[in-house]
């Protein structure tokens, strides 16, 4: 029997050539699939409601962790003007842009997300509240709380020639504002940072005789009370922004002293250049312009988040209250199962030496799966 001298490959193996870039899964677009599968779990319905909650959660805790370390790295190299491609065939530039289109779908995902377990919390006895949904006693307790807890740690900040745009630290959360002048036609921005100290949601006391569970955004409770920390202003425009930061830290393994070397690193770490600025779609457009120019931050590291932004914030609304329906809540079994899914969903972030940049465009920024 004649046996041919070489094998045609069909199926699957055809597309895959036995030398080249095709062989390979670029490393960061594989941790975005992987953090897309967390985001999943936070779909499964088979899971209890708060826990695909904090699988929200953690899916924006990850990204945040993946822009502080993986995407500061691949930012730096185009700084540098590396344009080495990796093993999977992408230069460091390419890479970049590959990231922001899966990133992009990545956060609208975790926005319907958002929006589909907000509807069932409600269902579940557990709202978040518009400005607009308060009773008058929940007013009157807020205007209380603002006043006392929340008003004397706020810092309004005026931007002018006079007064420059103060840094924003990492994770930082800000109102940007545009104010007119009571009787005058002339505007001025403002900044108002939102202490990390503060709750990002705030519960309300519970009205007699009502067993659900309200919740109110700090944001929104800063608006409503705006006028008691610009007098003289109206609010022409407003809208939030969210900074994440370069808190990559290069160790030359080489260094004569480590304690020391680990200082300066952590101080430089704090100011960081911005890698991710989010900023919520109703902000005015001439606002976002502005916010981007005073951080300089191109089109590249600036997302227009249609929702809420900072939804790793959206796991202080897990509460054990046993008033809540008790398909929210639940068994040990599925406690111990969905602790299991979490830890690896929740990996430690990354770290780099510098000796390791050197490999970079060989081995260490694309690995095979």
């Amino acid at each position: 029997m004649n046996l041919p001298e070489t094998v045609e490959p069909n199926g699957a193996q055809a597309r895959i050539a036995a030398f080249g870039p095709s062989r390979y899964f670029n490393r960061e677009l594989s941790w975005l699939n992987f953090n897309k599968r967390v985001l999943e779990e936070a779909e499964n319905e088979r899971h209890p409601l708060l826990e695909r909650l904090r699988f929200l959660s953690i899916s924006a805790t990850n990204l945040d962790e993946f822009y502080m370390v993986r995407v500061a790295g691949l930012r730096a190299q185009v700084v540098a003007g590396i344009e080495t491609p990796s093993q999977d065939g992408l230069t460091p530039a390419e890479q970049l842009d590959r990231i922001n289109q899966s990133v992009a779908e990545l956060t609208a995902q975790q926005q319907e997300n958002w929006v589909t377990l907000e509807a069932l919390l409600g269902e579940a006895g557990i709202h978040v509240l518009h400005a607009d949904q308060l009773s008058e006693s929940e007013r009157a307790w807020l205007e209380d709380h603002f006043l006392n807890l929340i008003f004397p740690v706020l810092t309004p900040i005026a931007v002018d020639p006079a007064h420059p745009f103060p840094f924003i630290p990492n994770f930082g959360f800000t109102l940007g504002l545009e104010l007119v002048r009571e009787g005058s036609l002339r505007t001025m921005h403002a900044l108002l940072p939102i202490p990390s100290q503060l709750d990002r949601f705030i519960r309300l006391p519970s009205e007699e005789g009502v067993k659900d569970i309200r919740f109110i955004r700090l944001e929104t409770v800063v608006g409503i009370f705006v006028s008691r920390l610009f007098p003289g202003y109206r609010v022409r425009s407003q809208g939030a922004f969210r900074v994440v930061r370069d808190s990559d830290i290069e160790v030359q393994e080489e260094a004569e002293d480590l304690v020391r070397l680990f200082e300066s690193a952590l101080k430089r770490r704090k100011r960081g250049s911005v890698i991710r600025l989010e900023m919520e779609a109703t902000m005015p457009s001439r606002l976002q312009r502005f916010v981007m120019q005073e951080l300089k931050v191109s089109e590249r590291e600036a997302f227009v988040q249609k929702g809420l932004i900072g939804l790793a914030d959206v796991n202080q609304v897990i509460v054990a209250d046993a008033r809540i329906s008790s398909s929210s809540l639940m068994s040990a079994a599925s406690r111990n199962a969905s602790a299991s899914i979490m830890a690896i969903a929740s990996p430690p972030s990354p770290r780099r030496t510098s000796s390791s940049i050197t490999r970079t465009n060989r081995s260490t920024w694309c690995s095979s799966s």
